[in-house]
């Protein structure tokens, strides 16, 4: 452990089942509306495509705020943007309750996007100021591992609320959820990043650390290949309520049939990278991951070639499949991309955080929209993002440790300060 705080949790694997419940805000705003979601456009008089920018207008205010997050974080500590983040979040999810056409909707989903990033982008950097090497691998690992279990249970309890008390209680549910989470932070979460540390932020200095991170062409390449990763499933995710109800016929209590297999596929590829860290180099854990990828990508698309008409359990087990490969891969990943910038890896993680809701927002906003109309297309689609995943990674591979201690790699702003001298 590279730093300790002394207030409040110590505790390694505490601290990442607390970030963890800080990163699920993103699963949950999506995956517990999901049944809703049918009831929501017949109360709101709104058509598929305006129901799917709820979810578009989410990421798209994800993408923005990614980029102040970070930053803030590295001037005024992780802490305060966090507990800011959390209430702020309660408050844009009473909004949604609120909602009375689908437009204020819209804003108000915005605004929950907008808030959302504090928890995962200032959580990633958290883990890389308190760790490093192999042991900061297996922290982000079991972040990931506590927070898999977000997408499978998001849906079952959303629908579940649902079915008691109609969709305004479902955004009741999550306000609910970030008071009590901003009260658990208060009392628990750590800072990890203290005054001697914090940077002076000024808009050139911003602009300038933003464009030396966003021109580092490897940089760029690990958070679109670890971005497209997720791409190739989220297609899947995003469409989640046409390819579960409609394509599979399960209705809205068959999400569990769909996030289930997911989730565990993924918290078993975490479970392997934590498990892994010290023992093999990051670049091996990545190439193993990519492996298993390829070989669920073809046999997804094998599936929806020979049966049209998918069914449970089968038609889910080949993205379960992919889940783990990918699981595998990130943590390596994300710490090799973490640690290009290290003086500012608030900044980095929310350059990453912008790019990928980008690209998300595309994914969900035009591309499922398109692909959700057959099983045929979304197996494409997703074996379309995997490759481009594997090719962005071919090109930074050089930038991912192939030793089994990981060096953290000298920030390029360091060294020039150090040749000044």
């Amino acid at each position: 452990m590279a730093a300790s705080s002394s207030r409040h949790i110590q505790h390694p694997v505490a601290l990442a089942a607390l970030l963890s419940l800080l990163a699920m805000f993103g699963p949950f705003t999506i995956d517990a509306f999901f049944p809703a979601f049918n009831a929501v456009a017949l109360d709101l008089n709104a058509n598929p495509v305006e129901m799917q920018q709820t979810i578009s207008l989410y990421l798209v205010g994800y993408a923005l705020m990614a980029l102040v997050h970070g930053p803030m974080s590295d001037r005024f500590g992780r802490r305060r943007i966090i507990l800011f983040g959390v209430v702020a979040y309660a408050i844009a999810s009473l909004g949604c309750a609120l909602a009375t056409t689908i437009e204020s909707l819209w804003l108000f989903r915005f605004l929950q996007g907008c808030t959302t990033g504090a928890g995962l982008i200032v959580g990633r950097a958290i883990i890389r100021d308190l760790y490093h090497g192999a042991e900061a691998q297996r922290i982000l690992a079991m972040t990931s591992m506590f927070f898999g279990v977000a997408p499978a249970v998001a849906p079952a309890i959303g629908a579940a609320v649902f079915d008691l008390a109609g969709w305004h209680a479902v955004f009741f549910m999550l306000v609910l959820y970030g008071l009590g989470l901003w009260l658990l932070c208060s009392l628990v979460l750590p800072e990890s990043h203290p005054p001697e540390r914090r940077i002076q932020l000024s808009p050139r200095s911003l602009v300038q650390t933003y464009w030396r991170i966003s021109t580092d062409r490897d940089f760029v390449w690990l958070v679109m290949a670890s971005g497209l990763n997720f791409a190739a499933m989220f297609v899947y995710i995003s469409s989640a309520p046409v390819f579960i109800e409609q394509h599979m016929h399960l209705g809205t209590h068959g999400y569990p049939w769909f996030f289930i297999p997911l989730i565990t596929g993924m918290t078993l590829g975490a479970a392997s990278s934590a498990r892994m860290a010290g023992r093999i180099s990051p670049r091996a854990s990545v190439i193993y991951g990519y492996r298993i990828m390829a070989v669920a990508m073809l046999c997804n698309l094998a599936y929806a070639w020979l049966q049209p008409v998918p069914t449970a359990p089968w038609a889910v087990l080949p993205i379960a499949l992919y889940g783990l490969g990918s699981s595998m891969a990130q943590p390596a990943l994300n710490l090799s991309m973490l640690d290009r910038h290290g003086s500012h890896r608030g900044s980095a993680a929310s350059v990453q955080g912008f790019l990928w809701s980008v690209l998300l927002a595309v994914v969900s906003g035009a591309i499922a929209a398109w692909a959700s109309v057959s099983t045929g297309r979304l197996a494409w689609c997703s074996i379309g993002f995997f490759g481009l995943a594997f090719a962005c990674y071919y090109l930074a591979r050089h930038a991912v440790p192939d030793s089994k201690q990981i060096q953290v790699q000298p920030d390029p702003e360091d060294e020039t300060a150090a040749a000044a001298k």
